[in-house]
């Protein structure tokens, strides 16, 4: 059975992105985006909400990234590689390949297609990855920690919920960001 994580780069304070929706503190150096292209290279499939495949989509673009680090190009291919599902119900169509839109987040289609995916799946944006931690769908939390506090914006982790939770691994970056790994305990 494929695991569905969620994994997020926050600010300490634990956002994803501040009040006005900037995220440019959580750009990840060349050591932390190397590391995140091994954690994102095994994934099959990355669940997103429609502002976070707003975001994400541009690395569907190999042309975009022809001038950036090999890292950067990296990225975008193991990005492309990927299954992508946008839950929206306002998007009409999608700009990537490998993907497609579901109008509702339905717990137990997400449960059904982790008994059967050959690869580990991804949730991202927080109001998505909220909705499949409260449903109890998230076994493993992959956190990379900026070394920034933003004081409010999109929260990384929602509210009124408590997980009992396993530490796993932790990494120190150079840049100051870190790393944590947890698996959702039963």
């Amino acid at each position: 059975m494929a695991k569905l994580i969620y994994m997020v780069i926050a600010s300490l304070d634990g956002y994803i992105a501040d009040e006005h929706g900037d995220f440019e503190w959580a750009a990840p150096d060349e050591e932390v985006h190397t590391f995140v292209n091994d954690l994102a290279r095994p994934i099959g499939a990355y669940l997103y909400g429609r502002r976070m495949y707003d975001v994400m989509v541009a690395w569907e673009n190999p042309q975009a990234f022809a001038d950036e680090s090999p890292v950067t190009q990296d990225f975008a291919q193991v990005w492309q590689a990927a299954d992508k599902i946008v839950y929206s119900r306002t998007l009409e169509t999608v700009s990537s390949a490998r993907t497609r839109i579901e109008r509702d987040f339905d717990p137990e289609a997400v449960r059904r297609m982790k008994a059967i995916a050959e690869r580990d799946l991804t949730v991202g944006g927080s109001d998505l990855a909220a909705q499949a931690i409260k449903a109890g769908l998230v076994d493993e939390y992959h956190l990379i920690l900026a070394p920034v506090v933003v004081g409010g914006g999109a929260q990384a982790l929602p509210a009124h919920v408590r997980l009992p939770l396993e530490l796993v691994d932790e990494r120190r970056f150079s840049g100051g960001m870190v790393y944590l790994h947890y698996r959702a305990r039963a």
